[in-house]
């Protein structure tokens, strides 16, 4: 580490923020990617925003406290995995940095993540506001499947750690499925689902809703969350699954208890199919999106048969989950079971097209799920960072003065050494 201070590792997803020093197995904070800032002057009275400018430049709240705050607007500056709005963003950061990591920016290196197709501009503007306005010695901009993978190296031996295989990074606003090969994403590939942890959430409130029970309106959905956090899985056949509540509902229905905000009253909610019929929609789409019919199985194999050839095979053997939403019991083992149906299909189709006379070779199909799951793009950031060889790849303060942010539309690839 040549006596440096550890770099500061920080991943902003669309719902939560998760923040920490490099070699940690955790991060030290896992904050709600939102920000509170008062809503004084309106659109377009610039006179009142100009004399407030001081004032309001201090006076706002990241996080859990940003909910709390009473007055004012709790906004998102990612949407998507995307920033939308960069001076959001930089006050976000601002406190991520001073007031929870307690850092001071210009002692340390800073690997920070980024969504797959990400613009270069983007990667200037980050740039600008790390090196501009913190001030900081090195920064690092790495994709967020790419440490996915690396972190999937916690379940795996030396001589197995690859930086080729498919990503499946599920979080609370969006689903990803990304081919890596050695390192570099396969953009042309990448594709982008509409459901993700948040969707689990409002699905499962529809369906408590439905029943009529007792939830208090205000918290059906902080309900509907717990619920799914506590009882989901996932199940190998729905229907079965159904008969098994319907034949012996003691042994499957489970019991939450909350209280209620407002009165202060116990409430408590008989879960039933929810258990299995919120995380379903990943394999059912429609149940909960009509316009949207794929099953997450199929588009991974739709994504690998869209990758060159020679990369297919590595692929289907290394596919790793990453993100809270890919966390539910079973959920590895159902994806395999799916995606090996498909690929055993094609297989057999193709032997049949043949005559016979050629007999393919089987595809080895394997979902690599681990114990870093949750926090895998933080883990995987954590563990490259903490390398010496990350201080080499870094964009330095000095290559940034001289040639300035456009040095960071790219960022080498590294980490494939033990």
């Amino acid at each position: 580490m040549d006596g440096k201070l550890p770099a500061c590792v920080i991943d902003v997803g669309t719902g939560y923020t998760k923040l920490g020093f490099a070699a940690n197995k955790e991060p030290q904070f896992i904050i709600p990617s939102a920000i509170a800032i008062k809503e004084t002057a309106k659109v377009g009275d610039t006179t009142t925003r100009r004399l407030n400018k001081g004032v309001e430049d201090l006076d706002f709240f990241i996080g859990d406290e940003a909910f709390d705050a009473t007055g004012y607007a709790v906004k998102y500056p990612v949407r998507h995995g995307l920033v939308e709005d960069w001076d959001l963003m930089e006050k976000f950061l601002e406190q991520c940095i001073f007031k929870y990591l307690r850092a001071e920016p210009e002692d340390h290196y800073f690997l920070l993540t980024e969504p797959p197709l990400n613009t270069p501009e983007n990667r200037e503007y980050i740039a600008e506001i790390m090196f501009e306005s913190f001030n900081v010695p090195g920064l690092y901009i790495a994709v967020q499947a790419v440490l996915a993978l690396a972190a999937s190296w916690a379940s795996r031996s030396i001589e197995e750690r690859t930086l080729t295989g498919i990503v499946i990074d599920s979080g609370d606003g969006v689903t990803h499925v990304i081919p890596v090969a050695e390192g570099y994403v396969i953009g042309s590939c990448i594709k982008h689902i509409p459901i993700a942890g948040r969707n689990i959430t409002y699905f499962i409130q529809s369906l408590l809703r439905e029943r009529e029970i007792g939830i208090p309106p205000e918290q059906s959905l902080e309900t509907a969350k717990a619920i799914k956090e506590k009882y989901c899985y996932i199940c190998p056949d729905i229907a079965k699954e159904f008969s098994k509540y319907d034949t012996d509902p003691a042994k499957w229905m489970k019991k939450y208890d909350g209280i209620n905000s407002v009165t202060k009253q116990p409430f408590s909610v008989d879960v039933g199919y929810e258990r299995f019929l919120g995380p379903e929609i990943f394999f059912h789409p429609e149940f909960s999106n009509p316009d949207f019919t794929i099953p997450l199985s199929q588009i991974v194999d739709d994504v690998i048969q869209n990758c060159p050839i020679d990369v297919r095979r590595p692929l289907y053997d290394n596919i790793v989950l990453s993100g809270g939403s890919t966390m539910f019991k079973d959920f590895s083992r159902r994806l395999q079971r799916d995606i090996k149906r498909t690929v055993d299909a094609r297989l057999k189709l193709s032997e049949t097209l043949g005559g016979g006379r050629l007999k393919p070779k089987p595809i080895d199909v394997q979902v690599v799920s681990h114990h870093m799951q949750r926090y895998a793009v933080w883990f995987g950031g954590s563990m490259l960072a903490s390398t010496p060889e990350f201080y080499t790849v870094c964009h330095t303060k000095e290559d940034y003065e001289e040639y300035g942010p456009s040095i960071c539309r790219h960022n080498p690839v590294f980490g494939t050494m033990t």
